[in-house]
């Protein structure tokens, strides 16, 4: 009758100690994360000689280090060694208390002894290579998976290890060569590998050594594609966007693609602004056929690219009339409809803005908003344009009337923001300050930050220049000189602004002419003199409206046009630092991040 009793007894005994031990493994592991390895040390004293396990071993010792009871680690460690002779984890062990004794000699001489007798097992090849790791002897870890890969004879092992340690070290070429020996047999490696490099190289050296590696790769295995596609990543984060498009042709006709990689390469092309080098990949896409899928949607991109070239200043005016016929010849084969609104919408601005065919545009608008299954964006788009247009062709009441239209049918939204927005720009025009100010000052509440910020300008504008009869003449001549910038027509508008000093020294617009000045000689693309005035205008006004939009614009100016990234940084983090609540400081930091060489994001 007693036995059943002895066994309940001894079951309870069992229990009492292992929640003894768990508590004493909890309680020391706390202790050495605390850093109090005094205590640590008892609780995993205790723990190593109750189970002989490797882990509480380590443990055990290292706090012994920390406190450097050195006499009492080395006993431990040599009697472990002379239970378990053929186990590297020990023998690393002394290594380890020698070093931490000063005698590195010695302890390299155990290191060394240790890594020629790794076995040709993978699982104990990793763990001794972790042991340096823990360390962070961090060169030896790497001999022993680097030997681990001659012993088993495969270079397919501790990929994921070393590339690791390699990323820690900021050992460049090594990251490099391990990615460019792993991609082949891994190729979803690829974007882990992008994004390490854009995130640990620093300059075009860095990303030179990547090219070297990279050719040399593609020499010996021209088949293996992952290689060319991380050089045509390389070239596009060096910007160098001609020998991107070279690569990419020479891929698409390699493995017969259907176009889309090069498609979406060549919309990077035109978000980069990199116009003519886009031009050329739309090109080629076009030249594959009708029966391509991408025929068409080239031909589109192909014509708005050279759009978009036009109104950057960088296009030969002759060949205006050659784009609008581009546009014309889309909607006279698939006619006026929701579809080819796009082209629609480009023409007309050709024939208005650059034609001066401006009763053909107006035509064309007022048929336009009358196109049958239009969104209500659409609609509310081609009557904002309808407005502007009634401007040039001299008819403020109908422009004033068809803002306000597209402003009632759009309350609180963003589009109907805008038509306020000009309609109040066009009583500045008028020299209507008063009302104009009135409607601006409604805006600035309004939830698109762009059309707030307008308006805030505006009304500045207005409030800090009507402070004398001078200021308000000089206002008006400043406005003329907008109205004609609006027009399209810039040499008038840069006479303008200039007689404006002229007729009214003193005035009080000296920062408002200088961004005006930038703005046309930026369409122009008379790069070097918009720099000029946005240099003068952030260093001698410092307190205008405009002074970190001058600063914003001349860090685009820098990293964009010319391409100069060490100038864009220096001139965002001024922003950032100057003017902490501009608008454009969140944009700022985030190219100033991308140029240092940041994941974005993160």
């Amino acid at each position: 009758m007693k036995k059943p009793v002895l066994v309940f007894t001894f079951l309870l005994f069992q229990i009492f100690c292992f929640a003894q031990d768990h508590m004493d493994d909890a309680m020391a592991y706390q202790y050495y994360q605390q850093g109090q390895f005094q205590e640590a040390s008892i609780l995993f004293e205790k723990l190593y000689h109750k189970t002989n396990n490797e882990t509480y071993f380590e443990l055990y010792f290292s706090s012994l280090l920390k406190i450097k009871k050195f006499e009492e680690a080395e006993k431990l460690v040599k009697k472990t060694l002379k239970q378990n002779p053929k186990n590297l984890v020990y023998s690393i062990a002394m290594g380890r208390l020698l070093q931490e004794k000063g005698q590195s000699q010695e302890a390299n001489k155990q290191y060394m002894e240790a890594l020629s007798n790794l076995p040709a097992d993978e699982f104990k090849i990793r763990e001794i290579a972790t042991q340096f790791y823990n360390f962070q002897a961090y060169d030896l870890a790497i001999t022993a998976f680097l030997q681990g890969r001659k012993l088993l004879k495969s270079n397919k092992p501790f990929t994921f290890e070393l590339l690791s340690i390699y990323r820690y070290k900021k050992d460049k070429q090594m990251l490099i060569q391990e990615y460019l020996d792993a991609l082949p047999e891994m190729p979803q490696l690829l974007p882990q590998a992008e994004s390490v490099f854009s995130t640990i190289f620093e300059d075009n050296n860095d990303y030179q050594l990547l090219q070297t590696a990279l050719l040399k790769k593609i020499q010996k295995e021209p088949q293996t594609e992952i290689y060319t596609k991380l050089l045509i990543w390389q070239y596009l984060q060096q910007q160098e966007y001609d020998m991107a498009l070279r690569q990419l042709i020479a891929q698409d006709k390699r493995i017969k693609d259907d176009g889309g990689i090069l498609y979406q390469a060549a919309n990077t092309f035109l978000s980069n602004q990199a116009y003519p080098v886009a031009i050329k990949a739309y090109e080629y896409l076009v030249s594959k056929g009708k029966e391509n899928e991408y025929y068409l949607p080239a031909k589109v991109e192909l014509i708005n690219t050279r759009y978009e070239l036009l109104i950057a200043g960088k296009y030969e005016k002759n060949s205006i009339t050659e784009l609008a016929a581009a546009y014309q010849a889309i909607l006279d084969e698939y006619g006026k409809t929701p579809q080819t609104i796009f082209a629609l919408k480009k023409w007309v601005n050709l024939q208005a803005y650059y034609l001066n065919q401006l009763d053909t545009a107006e035509k064309a608008l007022e048929e336009a908003v009358k196109i049958p299954g239009l969104t209500t964006s659409d609609l509310g788009q081609l009557k904002l344009d309808l407005g502007d247009l009634y401007i040039l062709t001299k008819q403020p009441w109908e422009a004033i009337l068809i803002y306000e239209q597209v402003a009632k049918q759009f309350e609180n939204q963003a589009i109907g923001n805008e038509a306020r927005y000009r309609s109040a720009r066009l009583s500045f025009y008028q020299g209507n300050f008063a009302y104009a100010k009135s409607q601006a000052d409604v805006l600035k509440a309004s939830t698109s930050q762009l059309i707030a910020n307008d308006a805030l300008n505006l009304s500045l504008l207005i409030s800090d220049n009507l402070q004398s009869p001078t200021d308000s003449s000089a206002l008006k001549m400043y406005a003329d000189a907008e109205m004609l910038q609006f027009r399209n027509l810039s040499p008038q508008a840069i006479v303008k602004l200039d007689s404006i000093d002229i007729a009214f020294p003193n005035n009080s617009l000296a920062d408002d002419i200088l961004m005006a000045k930038s703005k046309i000689w930026i369409k122009s693309n008379n790069i070097s003199n918009a720099i000029a005035a946005l240099k003068t205008l952030s260093e001698k006004h410092s307190t205008s409206i405009w002074a970190d939009d001058a600063l914003f614009t001349l860090g685009n100016l820098y990293e964009n046009n010319l391409k100069d990234p060490e100038q864009a940084k220096a001139v965002y983090q001024k922003l950032i630092n100057e003017y902490p609540g501009s608008m454009y400081t969140t944009e700022a930091r985030k190219r100033f991040r991308k140029l240092r060489g940041d994941i974005i994001g993160t």
